[in-house]
């Protein structure tokens, strides 16, 4: 039993974060909307995607950590106090297409 429980939790904890990652519609609709959906002190729009082609040209590293660090306007996290990395690349990618 306790080999069997030791198994699970190993399992449990490799499990990749991808998994438990939030959609990038769903952040977007609780936290990312404010803004991004009519431009709030210049925010890209959402889906606008000739506002996030510069951005995007950055990669995904630098879009993260702007996200993370905050940028004008922008606090640190935005406006999502329980993202990952992960939820915050899908609604990058969301917001970006």
């Amino acid at each position: 039993m306790k080999k069997l429980l030791a198994m699970t939790a190993v399992a449990a904890l490799t499990l990749s974060a991808n998994v438990f990652a939030q959609e990038g519609e769903a952040v977007y609709n609780k936290a990312c909307q404010v803004c991004h959906s009519m431009g709030v002190a210049g925010a890209p729009k959402s889906h606008d995607v000739a506002a996030w082609e510069p951005r995007i040209a950055k990669g995904m590293d630098a879009l993260l950590n702007s996200v993370k660090s905050g940028l004008n306007a922008m606090p640190p996290g935005g406006m999502c106090t329980d993202c990952t990395d992960e939820d915050y690349k899908n609604a990058i990618e969301f917001m970006s297409k």
